[in-house]
């Protein structure tokens, strides 16, 4: 099967952020299909942009074809990122110049709505299924994350993007799995929603062996771990971005309730908030509360699975009612380690797989409750909880597994258009 996904901000680890379209793209092309990704030269998500010379440029890797097409740098949410996506569409429609192989299938991929519209006009003219990936609720989300006004031009756009997706899709694949009940709303007929979560690369965690030498972490890592392991401390984490979405400030208000406790947090990782959140560290004096740089990728596994327990929290948001499917949790799950939630959503994984204790945000009298309830219990007792964790994850939420479910939900939707339904 020929497959045909346009993914505004794809990346992969050659240039960082977004990584689902490529270990999607790549279990594809595993099984013999042919998938063409078509990207944005310049997204915001990437830590390293392909190289484009023209318009539009190729290139393969790990047997997926690459498009890049030629758009603008920008930063931050305003006219630059929308004269990008902009850019991106116009040479969207130019795709008789970039497109070498008839699709089977066309897939809209991109965070925003708007590049349906494309993808429904190459699909029509090949008379093949359009099938829309739904990442967030736009314009919900930045109507409700961002505060922008319902009235405002360009929620306006996506607003009227988002609802003819819903109403020509052949197949909406979601990552909430609670999208459904809105997307009804605004005209998808029954039947044609399918949920496929977030996922996790498992050779990234194959090739890390079961139990990573320390040596793989940078000196200055260690050495903070074989301090705390020499005091006999908990070790609790924080890895990834230090923004305000992510409610450190929750871990470090639990840190502070905890400071006479033989407990050591770690917070790994870069983002705006850092300063701040060592800032008021020192001001409180929480000696056992300990900032380190990101570690590359392929260092994670042995960063996670060196800890006693992992913490992830969100900010509450009205629109976490139609679920979550974090990356950062399924490096979590994988790293089958015990796992301290503050997160409000319509779905909670973390009690689902029953791989750790889920509290409400912005309470972190429960989260050092929760940290003191795993505190108590044995090593064997913890390693059977994040064994819980690790099942579940591999069960459910690993590339292979989610390619397979994807390519199902597209082979039923093509039998149903051959039949007429």
């Amino acid at each position: 099967m020929r497959l045909l996904v346009i993914n505004h901000y794809a990346g992969g680890p050659a240039y960082g952020m977004e990584h689902r379209p490529y270990y999607l793209a790549r279990e594809w092309a595993r099984r013999g299909h042919d998938v063409l990704v078509v990207g944005a030269s310049y997204s915001h998500l990437r830590s390293r942009q392909p190289e484009v010379k023209g318009t539009v440029s190729r290139e393969e890797r790990d047997g997926i074809r690459f498009v890049w097409c030629r758009t603008p740098a920008y930063t931050g949410n305003g006219v630059g990122r929308v004269a990008n996506i902009a850019t991106f569409l116009y040479r969207l429609r130019r795709w008789r110049r970039w497109l070498d192989v008839a699709p089977d299938v066309v897939i809209a991929s991109s965070t925003y709505p708007a590049d349906v519209g494309v993808a429904r006009r190459i699909a029509a003219a090949h008379g093949v299924p359009l099938v829309w990936e739904v990442h967030d609720l736009w314009p919900l989300s930045p109507i409700e994350l961002g505060g922008m006004s319902p009235r405002h031009p360009f929620i306006v756009w996506m607003q009227r993007a988002e609802d003819a997706a819903c109403r020509d899709a052949d197949l909406v694949v979601s990552m909430l799995p609670l999208a459904e009940p809105h997307l009804r709303e605004h005209g998808l007929p029954p039947g044609r929603f399918v949920y496929v979560p977030n996922g996790v690369d498992p050779d990234e965690w194959s090739q890390a062996g079961d139990m990573p030498a320390q040596s793989e972490l940078p000196a200055s890592h260690a050495s903070v771990i074989a301090e705390a392991r020499g005091r006999g401390d908990l070790l609790v984490a924080y890895a990834g971005t230090h923004g305000i979405a992510n409610d450190l400030d929750g871990l470090l208000d639990a840190a502070t309730l905890m400071r006479d406790e033989p407990v050591t947090w770690l917070l790994v990782g870069v983002g705006p908030e850092k300063p701040r959140l060592e800032r008021l560290a020192a001001a409180r004096g929480l000696e056992r509360v300990r900032f380190l740089d990101a570690v590359p990728r392929t260092t994670v596994p042995a960063l996670l699975r060196g800890m006693d327990v992992l913490y992830i929290g969100l900010r509450p948001e009205p629109v976490f009612r139609f679920g979550i499917s974090p990356n950062k949790l399924m490096d979590y799950m994988m790293a089958g380690r015990p796992i301290v939630s503050a997160i409000a959503a319509g779905n909670d994984p973390v009690s689902e797989a029953g791989c750790g204790i889920a509290v409400a945000p912005g309470h972190p009298e429960a989260t050092a409750t929760a940290v003191r309830q795993l505190a108590a219990m044995t090593p064997d007792e913890r390693e059977a909880m994040g064994n819980r964790g690790l099942a579940y994850v591999r069960a459910r939420h690993t590339y292979p597994v989610l390619a397979g479910q994807f390519l199902e939900a597209i082979e039923a939707t093509r039998r149903r258009r051959s039949l007429g339904a």
